[in-house]
């Protein structure tokens, strides 16, 4: 009897052609997450097959539920594809299971086994009740479901289910580049995001020193923890202060965030060109401030060609902060340091720009050179869950 950590794929079996991609890409990204322990990876095309060291068993667990891509995974026991071999692994895994009522779901692959599905589940389940008191069979709303597969090569028994985190593994989308503000919303885009399988670098306006060094302190912390979920983030810090100066002194009060937003998404659009990223990724809720109207977003997105997505465009609140907290970046996003959005907020923020009024207040100041030194000044840190290190400029 060996014990494997058997790993099902959700959304993936709905790939056709390109499935294997989706797997070798998954297969890649739990390999690198599980490279400082002894494990070897198996796979085909509906599942994966990890044999591990079991002193290791807890920390494995939760490298596998940081991975994109995985439904559920188990615990499963491997023995000879033969009745007493299965019987016998039945009676000695079982006791470590607490449970008071069970199913038994058999799936038999190898079809020259001598019984069937149907004439197996009741020997495996009287077997089960044999080997524990105090339980009985529950086939509607059991504790736990005992599976049982039989193949040629070895058959397979496994319990309940860890869930997975579901989605497509990350890399099997383009970059893109996620608008990290330092607020709850934009780790939750960010994580959201990678969920569907997009790889992200991070971008963060800075605003010295009008904001402080411990927001950006806050914004690594963000990107360090998704980075959980990557192997690594490259985080571009943009230095924003003499562009939000400008603007403050040129544009009037009530267009001064309008403004702003569409500087940032001219300096996204130049940072992902020059990233080969393929979108904009931010926090944008609708209707949550003045400039996540829908008017505001329109003239807003005129500026860039790039597809903007917004992850958590139509949650409220209370849902974004229950996936902040499900993903550990609520407390770090609630630190009271303020990023460059919120410094300069006018107290009556215009809801409805027009983009006529907005092309007319840019005139006003010149922003295209601002624009290229901000560029030209953006450094990057590589960011990993466990430590940061400034990296070369990728400019």
């Amino acid at each position: 009897m060996e014990r494997i950590i058997l790993i099902k794929y959700g959304e993936m079996t709905t790939k056709k052609g390109n499935r294997n991609f989706f797997v070798k890409t998954l297969a890649t990204n739990l390999e690198q997450k599980l490279k400082d322990y002894p494990c070897t990876l198996e796979k085909d095309m509906s599942r994966m097959y990890l044999s591990y060291d079991e002193r290791e068993e807890k920390e494995i667990l939760e490298a596998i539920h940081s991975v994109f891509g995985i439904h559920t995974y188990h615990i499963a026991y491997t023995c000879e594809s033969n009745l007493e071999e299965i019987k016998k692994t039945l009676q000695e895994t079982i006791q470590k299971e607490v449970f008071h009522t069970f199913k038994v779901e058999v799936k038999r692959s190898d079809k020259s086994f001598p019984q069937n599905s149907a004439e197996l589940a009741p020997i495996f389940g009287g077997v089960i009740l044999k080997s524990k008191e105090g339980i009985k069979v529950d086939v509607h709303h059991p504790d736990m479901v005992v599976h049982v597969e039989i193949r040629k090569e070895k058959s397979l028994i496994y319990y309940n289910a860890y869930q997975g985190l579901g989605g497509y593994p990350v890399g099997t989308q383009p970059k893109g580049m996620l608008m990290l503000s330092g607020g709850i919303d934009s780790p939750v885009a960010g994580y959201l995001a990678m969920k569907r399988g997009i790889k992200i670098d991070a971008v963060y306006f800075e605003a010295i020193p009008h904001t402080s060094l411990e927001a950006r302190e806050k914004v690594k912390t963000l990107t360090r923890k998704l980075a959980k979920y990557q192997s690594m983030i490259h985080l571009h810090i943009v230095p924003f202060t003499k562009i939000q100066e400008e603007i403050y002194k040129n544009v009037k009060e009530n267009y001064v965030i309008t403004i702003m937003r569409r500087m940032m998404y001219r300096i996204m659009e130049t940072l992902a060109k020059k990233n080969k990223a393929l979108a904009i990724i931010n926090g944008e809720s609708i209707g949550q401030v003045a400039s996540q109207t829908l008017n505001s977003m329109f003239v807003i997105n005129h500026v860039t060609n790039l597809p903007v997505i917004r992850p958590v465009a139509c949650l409220d609140k209370l849902e974004i902060i229950d996936i902040a907290k499900k993903i550990d970046t609520y407390n770090t996003s609630i630190l009271p340091y303020e990023d460059c959005c919120t410094v300069f907020v006018p107290k009556h923020p215009v809801i409805n720009p027009t983009l006529e009024e907005c092309e007319k207040e840019e005139q006003n100041f010149e922003f295209k050179n601002l624009i290229e030194q901000a560029v030209e000044e953006t450094r990057v840190l590589k960011i990993k869950e466990q430590e940061e290190k400034e990296y070369q400029s990728l400019l």
